[in-house]
């Protein structure tokens, strides 16, 4: 088996946001939902060969601890943090596993996500 896809939550009217923050400040593409699915809201988007989803959720909870890990080419790290700094999300670097650079951030909806590269 391999990982096809990875599904997190956002709230009921995410999706302008979702992909100001994933497309265009981290710079995923955006991928169009099969049309039986497009009705129940929220936005897919490919990474490599796997993709990212946001599916809508009401209520919403975001996922404080659970989350993706995204890996970045290493020298694309230190500017993806810059960028993710200028529109005032959080950056939190860690350094507790060896060998591997990497650092916390939240969606616009609290999400966790791991931005990493070995």
């Amino acid at each position: 088996m391999i990982l096809d896809h990875v599904q997190i939550a956002g709230p009921p009217g995410c999706e302008d946001d979702a992909r100001r923050f994933f497309g265009a400040l981290l710079g995923l593409e955006e991928i169009e939902k099969p049309e039986p699915m497009q009705a129940s809201g929220g936005v897919w988007f490919r990474l490599g060969k796997q993709e990212l989803h946001i599916g809508i959720e009401d209520p919403f909870a975001p996922a404080r601890k659970a989350h993706p890990g995204l890996r970045a080419a290493p020298d694309e790290l230190d500017a993806i943090a810059a960028r993710l700094t200028d529109a005032n999300a959080p950056v939190e670097w860690d350094n507790r596993n060896p060998g591997v650079r990497r650092f916390y951030t939240s969606d616009p909806f609290g999400n966790r996500l791991e931005i990493l590269a070995s």
